[in-house]
């Protein structure tokens, strides 16, 4: 048994597994798998850490392609569920700027059970993700705000960003404060807090984020520009590398899963691991589509 617990992953993302249909032309559209939550997973994986997307998918065809490009990102797939449901798609008619929707109406999403995860998985994570629109999507959304009050009271510590979708337009401010007060770090970018926020600058929705639990560690993205890491009283600043961009999805969840994998897995102080995180978000950009990067990507960004 001890062999088998040791194999357990050390970090696990318990957040949204979707489809993108993307509108390429008037008739023409492109599928890609995606969803905040597994992106944040498949970064921690590629970096080298055992990892886990947990979460329940359909039995169609976009949900074998999503089961089968977690197979070859490494994850464990014994958190994974399948069940006889439609899947879950966000469906982007425009890119510039983006403009969307989501379909799934009893969707396969919804039908994640924790119960049926390992056994004592528990005990050997280090770190748990949570955020972006499966927190408001019910009943998993208050599904995954017990399984993180259970995780944070079993000593495992708690990521949080809420990756503002248009979801969230009404009624959000409950799940927020309740999710910010059990994670031990929070990301928000700064178009998140002017949409979570509306109608207050910069510095005081931050301020109101913070309050929300002053030991939270607080990582705020700003795209190219300067981010900022708040531990306590002390901020640490930082701008990510210079590189040509591609594109920038999933640039933020790959900041995020890149300081988690740095606070497990690296030795060194903040501005170390701020830097880690913006490289790998960096990395991310010189790829079109969620790009994955590899450490040695990460590290010839840091040089």
């Amino acid at each position: 048994m001890a062999s088998e617990h040791s194999t357990f992953p050390q970090f696990v993302s318990a957040g949204d597994i979707l489809t993108d249909m993307i509108r390429t032309d008037v008739s023409s559209w492109l599928s890609r798998p995606g969803g905040a939550g597994w992106n944040v997973a498949r970064a921690v994986a590629q970096l080298g850490l055992p990892t886990a997307c947990a979460g329940s998918l359909g039995t169609d065809n976009f949900s074998d392609d999503l089961w089968d490009t977690s197979v070859a990102s490494g994850l464990d797939m014994r958190f994974m569920q399948r069940v006889e449901r439609p899947p879950l798609l966000a469906i982007v008619h425009k890119t510039q700027p983006p403009t969307y929707y989501f379909m799934g109406e009893n969707g396969a999403d919804l039908a994640f059970d924790p119960s049926n995860l390992p056994q004592s998985w528990m005990d050997r994570v280090k770190w748990a993700h949570f955020g972006c629109i499966s927190l408001v999507r019910q009943p998993l959304g208050t599904t995954l705000a017990a399984l993180a009050a259970q995780l944070r009271g079993h000593g495992v510590k708690i990521s949080f960003d809420p990756n503002y979708r248009n979801l969230m337009e009404h009624g959000y401010e409950p799940i927020l404060r309740n999710m910010a007060g059990l994670a031990d770090l929070i990301k928000v970018s700064n178009e998140d807090l002017h949409m979570l926020f509306k109608g207050v600058s910069e510095a005081d929705a931050l301020a109101q984020i913070r309050a929300m639990n002053p030991q939270a560690t607080v990582l705020v993205t700003r795209g190219s520009a300067e981010a900022t890491l708040h531990v306590g009283d002390a901020t640490y600043r930082a701008r990510p590398p210079s590189v040509e961009v591609a594109d920038t999805v999933g640039a933020g969840d790959a900041s995020i899963g890149g300081l988690l994998y740095s606070l497990m897995a690296r030795h060194g102080e903040w501005p170390d691991h701020l830097r880690f995180a913006l490289a790998a978000g960096a990395a991310t950009c010189c790829h079109s589509g969620a790009h994955s990067p590899s450490l040695a990507e990460v590290e010839e960004l840091l040089k």
